[in-house]
């Protein structure tokens, strides 16, 4: 983390990175334009102790427009992580039931904060210390108890901790920071945090104000954008795809075989699938070891009696993400301890040189206890591609005859 990141200055990054995103089109101007950065949020750690981001409110008037997240910690490589256009977001009373649920479940505790932790990043735990040494620490929204790596016996990569910093191999590291600090250098250049231009506050989204800021920035604006229709036809029936939440704490990958499925109109109860990949029961729910990552195409393929012939990448790429869109072919994202789907991309110029690329990711987590959108809690969100890791994609192309 950069020492001295005050809370102007997440307010300050937060609204240069967004200005940028909607000056060059990538956010629609009818919602983003003229809103303000009002707040720097909410802090989330990693679990070595260092603050990775700030999940930062986006606010038009009275209205909530969006959640974003920027990060402050230049191991992650660049200042925006994601943009969640529907997240349901309050820390005080988030905040509140888990501290009831943490007296409830360890009668007697004591504690002196409590603090967000992307304990197994996206999913989010809250981590109650005492003396800067943690005495408990509760998954959001399942308020399960996370076990310290210590403490497990059986192998759960749905549901163990990792560090996201430590996770980032050594040269990769590296690289990010200084891309990171290129990236506020550049900032400071246009936009001098104590000397702001009379005519620009960078805590407002303006699409005007912030082209006068960076008018000698000469290109042509194109944005490459598509999210999933009913056929490759950009006119129809738009959008097409669904949202389903988990049933269970560890049944990510079950939900996101279930929307990959219900978009090909191949409608099964997440436990008829989970039960083919082996995951147990509601009751008594199992993840998908690593070591069994490939079940997900065997599952897929059966329960279209091959109609749908499925595919497993270990090395994805931001070429077959877009390619697998632009064929109206939804993905299934697995990253370290959790799946996804995304059914959308966008890509832009950066002002500064090269592409914004983002992606649209369906997150069935955290747990519904209809696996319905509309039961609140699950994620849809354009999040950064160069600043996540992404373990093995999966693929479905529908065979015609």
């Amino acid at each position: 983390m950069i020492k001295d990141f005050s809370r102007s200055m997440v307010k300050r990054l937060a609204g240069l990175e967004l200005n940028e995103l909607l000056y060059t089109q990538i956010l629609p101007s009818d919602l983003y334009d003229g809103a303000r950065i009002n707040s720097s949020g909410t802090p989330i750690y990693d679990i070595n102790g260092e603050v990775l981001f700030h999940r930062v409110p986006v606010r038009k008037g009275r209205r909530l427009v969006a959640y974003a997240d920027i990060a402050i910690n230049p191991s992650l490589g660049a200042p925006l992580l994601a943009v969640h256009p529907n997240l349901e977001w309050n820390e005080r009373a988030i905040r509140k039931e888990a501290t009831n649920v943490a007296r409830n479940k360890k009668k007697g505790i004591q504690f002196d904060r409590v603090r967000f932790v992307a304990y197994s990043y996206p999913k989010l735990a809250a981590q109650f210390l005492i003396d800067n040494d943690e005495v408990l620490m509760l998954e959001l929204y399942t308020w399960e108890i996370v076990p310290k790596e210590r403490d497990q016996k059986i192998e759960d990569p749905y549901f163990e901790r990792w560090s996201v910093i430590e996770e980032i191999p050594p040269k990769r590291k590296q690289s990010n920071i200084v891309q990171f600090k290129e990236r506020l250098n550049q900032w400071d250049e246009i936009c001098p945090p104590l000397r702001p231009p009379k005519t620009f506050d960078p805590e407002i989204l303006r699409v005007f104000e912030f082209g006068q800021l960076v008018h000698d920035f000469a290109y042509t604006i194109r944005v490459d954008r598509r999210e999933l229709h009913y056929s490759q036809e950009n006119t129809d029936h738009h959008p097409c795809y669904e949202l389903r939440g988990q049933l269970t704490r560890v049944w990510c990958v079950a939900a996101s075989v279930q929307m990959l499925l219900d978009f090909y109109r191949y409608n099964y109860a997440q436990t008829r699938i989970a039960q083919d990949l082996n995951l147990g029961s509601l009751a008594v729910p199992n993840t998908l070891p690593y070591a069994n990552d490939g079940d997900v195409v065997t599952v897929i393929e059966n329960l279209t009696s091959n109609a749908l012939v499925a595919d497993m990448n270990t090395s994805p790429t931001w070429a077959e993400f877009k390619n697998e869109i632009r064929a109206n072919r939804p993905l299934i994202s697995f990253v370290p301890g959790h799946a996804r789907t995304v059914a959308g991309y966008t890509s832009g110029p950066s002002i500064f040189g090269g592409n914004f690329r983002g992606l649209l990711v369906y997150n069935p987590w955290p747990p519904s206890t209809t696996g319905l959108s509309t039961d609140g809690g699950m994620i849809t969100s354009w999040e950064n591609f160069d600043t996540h890791t992404y373990r093995v994609t999966f693929t479905a192309q529908l065979t015609l005859v």
